[in-house]
């Protein structure tokens, strides 16, 4: 053997060994703890006394005031201070649902995640307290948006948003109703008084939403887009209410609602806090594979939704990276890569229990092929990629440092007592210094399609966090953290 191809063989052995070790170095146990604490990080409202996350402090004490309810508690959404109720809803959907599916791999974790929704299922009864009302939105988002300061500091106007009878909004109760009827189910072993009441309030919050339709775009206006406009209309989301309540409740009315209406959907390869397509079928996959009367009603779409993700199907509907990251078009795509993932996973268990593959064109998937997929995704998400970096802040040895987040990069209320106005953190956003506070597990929006990251406060779309980013990875790095493959 030549001296060339010795070097040749021995940088080839060299950059397999690097690359297994990197990928066995992924610990899916510390990422599924730092991405339930980011939840946390994102709390609105009185901080109890368990509170992990220390730099953060109460907030918005005040909120729903303005209309005479009680609105204190729930999430802010992303990097700003608003609490924007539909995204709110989609979140706790996911949660629960990683909940019911993967909540016993969760381990010593499961109860952190069941506090995590019990913080936003308390917020949204709350938000369903009064019959045929249902509280859209807490803030204003033009002012808030206007401002960078930190969530205990801020002084722009809690305007509460609401829709009624007269001024509907089908798309945002519905969700909401799914996120109360999976978080019913999280909670029936645990507590099932508290179980129970979140049931019957998704029922009704459902019967709300179907009997006067309407979109939130309209009733809220301003307060909703651009910012969370929904695109898709609400169809999917009654349909999406419909399909969690026959699952917490097994009752027929339910399920005949969506085999009534799953004919309207459109968009079979979305899933995200707008478009719930993909998920109706992978959710109500697991009684149609059962069910003669209901398989051909949804299992080729979810079977089609699969296509569109796999790599080599004819029928790909996405792209790919040169470092293997899935891409959707729209900004803060690893909102895609979860929700996508997570979706992959949950079929896969139903395909090995039902003993069933997909075919695309010349293709055929069996469960492993979907879990690989997921996986390939976790791992590049969690440092498996051209750049060796996490986009989970707080796990790796190289994360992003300036992220576009409010509470991390305004110094804390234990650093800095004093208010800090409008205007005046503006310096602190425009600082080159990493924040000063670590909002652990947060995901970020992710790298570009040529896998290059901006770490940078400016770039919004690929530095800030989002609860609708973590909520799905949460179910998968449950997965994985028990079923560990090559």
């Amino acid at each position: 053997m030549s001296s060339k191809v010795l070097l040749l063989v021995t940088m080839t052995m060299m950059i397999v060994i690097v690359t297994m070790t990197r990928a066995a170095s992924i610990n899916y146990a510390e990422a599924l703890a730092k991405s339930i604490l980011f939840f946390e990080g994102q709390r609105s409202g009185k901080l109890p006394p368990s509170q992990r996350i220390k730099w953060r402090k109460d907030s918005a004490l005040h909120d729903g005031s303005d209309i005479h309810m009680d609105m204190v508690g729930g999430y802010y959404d992303a990097g700003d201070n608003v609490k924007f109720n539909f995204p709110m809803a989609f979140t706790m959907s996911m949660l629960g649902w990683s909940v019911v599916e993967f909540g016993d791999l969760m381990g010593s974790e499961l109860q952190n995640a069941l506090e995590a929704i019990r913080w936003g299922s308390d917020y949204f009864l709350k938000a369903t307290k009064h019959p045929n009302i249902v509280v859209a939105q807490v803030g204003n988002p033009i002012a808030d948006h206007d401002c960078w300061e930190r969530p205990e500091d801020m002084d722009t106007p809690r305007t509460s948003y609401f829709v009624s009878q007269n001024r509907p909004g089908s798309e945002l109760s519905a969700e909401i109703a799914a996120a109360l009827a999976a978080s019913s189910m999280a909670f029936r072993k645990t507590d099932p008084h508290y179980s129970n009441l979140l049931l019957i309030k998704a029922m009704q919050v459902f019967d709300f939403a179907n009997k006067y339709r309407g979109s939130y775009n309209n009733s809220v206006g301003a307060g909703a887009c651009p910012f969370y406009c929904d695109i898709s209309g609400y169809m999917d989301e009654l349909i999406w209410g419909a399909a969690w309540l026959y699952k917490a409740s097994n009752k027929p009315n339910y399920r005949d609602f969506v085999k009534a209406n799953i004919q309207s959907m459109g968009n079979l390869d979305e899933f995200g806090w707008d478009c719930k397509h993909a998920g109706i079928n992978v959710l109500v996959s697991q009684w149609a594979m059962a069910d003669a009367s209901s398989r051909d009603l949804f299992i080729p779409n979810a079977d089609k939704f699969i296509c569109s993700l796999l790599p080599s199907s004819p029928t790909k509907s996405v792209s790919y990276s040169k470092g293997g990251l899935l891409f959707k078009p729209g900004g803060s795509n690893l909102q895609h890569t979860t929700a996508l993932s997570f979706l992959l996973i949950v079929y896969a268990r139903y395909m090995q229990s039902a003993k069933k593959t997909v075919t695309c064109g010349n293709e055929v998937a069996d469960p492993a092929r979907l879990i690989n997929l997921a996986k390939s995704q976790v791992d590049y998400i969690l440092g498996k990629n051209p750049l060796g970096m996490s986009y989970m802040v707080g796990y790796g040895a190289k994360y992003p440092k300036k992220i576009h987040h409010r509470g991390s990069t305004l110094p804390s209320v234990n650093m800095h007592p004093q208010h800090i106005q409008c205007r005046e953190g503006d310096q602190y956003f425009k600082s080159e210094k990493p924040n000063p506070n670590i909002l652990t597990g947060a995901v970020v929006g992710g790298p570009a399609e040529d896998d290059s990251f901006q770490d940078s406060r400016y770039n919004v779309g690929q530095s800030e966090p989002t609860t609708y980013i973590n909520a799905p990875f949460v179910g998968l790095l449950a997965y994985f953290n028990k079923h560990t493959i090559s």
